[in-house]
């Protein structure tokens, strides 16, 4: 979506898109989301006039009201963020790097190279900084109609929006991860795996995500992990088997004993499992940001000048050790300390709210320090009251193309979905 920046003398910034933008999203109230054509496109797409009665209004803060603001410059910046990293990670002394602290099931490449990464970043003050890498990134085909649901009171505003593009690019992307394991033939059943998905927050996305692969020709099927079954030879469901598993488990390794099954599948190249154990050891573990933002040590390995640059964007992180324990500690309130085990913002601490008692806990090891960098804000208005919201930027990448850019409000540490006003939030790019 796209905001033409118009002619103001008072721009003076460089980048006059960029000073519209962060005025935008100080000022502008009037894109809101039109929940009523949000519920109806939802309950269209899922085939189920019940949809969003069920799953969506009983999660009064999935989605937040306005959309955010970013420059085309931005956006740009970010994506070659994106690039740079996926290059190093194709460096030899990168993967040796990586895979010396992996499990051993994440060592082998069966091919895929990891459906829907998410790319997630604060505006800093110079520039967008990259926090976290994540695999199975959520949200993605909420966020897809939540744009196109969007509405505008502004005339001048220029919103070109494909339908079910988002949806086409996901269905092709499922085809080459098929593609890049097997060589050949066609997906005929796809497993979209959870432990206990009806249970998880995100559920509603799994029901979108099955009704766009069946809208493309492809039997679909939600399926808790546990109820998976290697039968002669094969990754089966209730005795049918499945040819890929868009998988959501956060059991990267697969290590707990309801996932033996799709452990064993995936070992033994018996499924394509995207993303897998593999994906997230080259990609997402979050000890690989001590490497990423490590520029002398990956200047070492070869990487060219013009994507070591680019890779400044990831602030400088470090594992935590009892060697370091105790200078980590006196500079906590600069630091974000994080779990190398942790996923969806779990065990994740700002360093100048660590109480001493979570900090024993920290410095027994398993968690990263990182460079603070405060997110930017977003302006909203309840009940004709304004209060800001912080946001940070997710990228849903394959391969490393940008397949949708979206937004998150939130109040406290991280993201949670459980702020007023607050949630996934459409990106609007400024352009000249």
């Amino acid at each position: 979506m796209v905001w033409r920046a118009m002619s103001n003398s008072n721009l003076t910034s460089s980048d006059p898109t960029r000073v519209l933008s962060d005025r935008l999203n100080q000022n502008c109230f009037c894109v809101t989301l039109d929940r009523r054509s949000l519920c109806e496109a939802l309950e269209q797409e899922a085939g189920d006039p019940e949809f969003c009665e069920r799953f969506i209004r009983p999660k009064a803060h999935l989605f937040s009201n306005v959309p955010v603001f970013l420059s085309a410059s931005q956006v740009a910046e970010m994506q070659k963020v994106v690039a740079a990293i996926e290059q190093t990670a194709r460096l030899t002394a990168y993967k040796a790097a990586v895979f010396s602290w992996a499990p051993k099931i994440s060592r082998e490449d069966h091919g895929p190279a990891g459906a829907l990464m998410g790319y997630d970043f604060h505006l800093g003050e110079d520039g967008p900084r990259l926090i976290e890498i994540n695999t199975n990134a959520g949200g993605a085909f909420l966020n897809a109609l939540l744009a196109r649901a969007q509405r505008t009171c502004c005339a001048e505003m220029d919103l070109p929006i494909k339908p079910h593009a988002f949806e086409d690019a996901a269905f092709r992307m499922f085809q080459n991860e098929w593609m890049r394991q097997r060589g050949n033939g066609a997906i005929r059943r796809i497993a979209i795996v959870d432990d206990r998905p009806e249970e998880q927050y995100l559920y509603p996305e799994f029901v979108l995500a099955r009704q766009a692969l069946a809208a493309r020709g492809v039997d679909a099927v939600i399926a808790d992990a546990s109820q998976l079954r290697v039968e002669a030879g094969r990754l089966s469901l209730e005795g049918k088997p499945i040819d890929l598993v868009y998988n959501r488990v956060t059991d990267f390794a697969f290590d707990r004993p309801e996932h033996k099954a799709l452990r064993d599948a995936y070992r033994d190249g018996a499924v394509v499992v995207t993303p897998n154990s593999y994906n997230h050891a080259l990609l997402a573990d979050k000890r690989n940001l001590s490497i990423l933002s490590d520029p002398a040590l990956i200047e070492s390995w070869g990487l060219e000048p013009k994507l070591l640059a680019q890779l400044r964007s990831v602030p400088r992180t470090v594992l935590v050790t009892p060697e370091n324990a105790e200078d980590l500690w006196k500079s906590r309130k600069a630091l974000f300390f994080k779990s190398t085990g942790g996923h969806g913002g779990k065990a994740v601490y700002r360093g100048d709210k660590v109480t001493k008692g979570v900090w024993a806990e920290i410095k027994g090891g398993g968690y990263v320090a990182q460079t603070l960098v405060r997110p930017s804000e977003r302006m909203i208005r309840i009940d004709d009251a304004f209060q800001p919201r912080k946001m940070d930027i997710r990228l849903y990448t394959y391969d490393g193309q940008v397949l949708l850019v979206a937004a998150r409000l939130y109040q406290g540490q991280t993201t949670n979905f459980r702020t007023p006003g607050g949630g996934f939030a459409p990106v609007f790019v400024v352009r000249s």
